[in-house]
């Protein structure tokens, strides 16, 4: 049994148990993770090929750790002109062992995502908090774009143009 998985961007064709080299993941090193991005299923003859995905299929890997791949010499010379240039570099890599292929009835990995968004939904709700506290405080302690924003909420003619101390004035009236 084997499957085509787009992993980090590149697509892989991954058996259980094989030790595959992707470029980094931002995983810590001995957590598991499902790619469930699967192209292509080999099960024992049977292939299934997704439209663009398996829906359902999973697979299941373990970071094993994090290194550097071997140096790449990048050396460019234009002949007879005397310019020669040598570059090299390594790549970042994370090396998985996949653990297994599940054909169906995998779950997806966008709960993740899903609490990733709720975190800024929360902090959205806490801004109009602070902000009320704010318009009892002092004009003069306020920048000159929070005090245009005022202005603006208060629908003061020519706001744009003023200065600090012209809008400060505005808004106290």
């Amino acid at each position: 049994m084997y499957a085509i998985v787009e992993m980090a961007g590149q697509q892989f064709k991954v058996a259980k148990d094989q030790k595959v080299y992707v470029h980094r993941l931002q995983e810590d090193e001995g957590s598991k993770i499902t790619f469930d991005k699967v192209l292509l299923l080999e099960d024992g003859g049977n292939v299934t090929i997704g439209a663009p995905v398996i829906e359902g299929a999973a697979v299941e890997a373990k970071v094993v750790k994090h290194l550097k791949g071997d140096k790449v010499i990048v050396f460019k010379k234009k002949r007879r002109k005397g310019f020669q240039k040598k570059n090299g570099h390594r790549q970042y890599l994370t090396e998985i062992l996949v653990e297994s292929i599940v054909a169906s009835g995998a779950k997806k990995a966008a709960p993740a995502k899903a609490k990733a968004d709720e975190k800024p939904a929360a902090k959205k709700v806490e801004a109009p908090k602070a902000e009320a506290p704010a318009a009892t405080e002092d004009l003069s302690s306020k920048t000159v774009a929070e005090l245009r924003d005022l202005a603006k909420a208060k629908d003061i003619n020519g706001y744009s143009s003023m200065k600090k101390a012209e809008l400060i004035e505005a808004l106290s009236k």
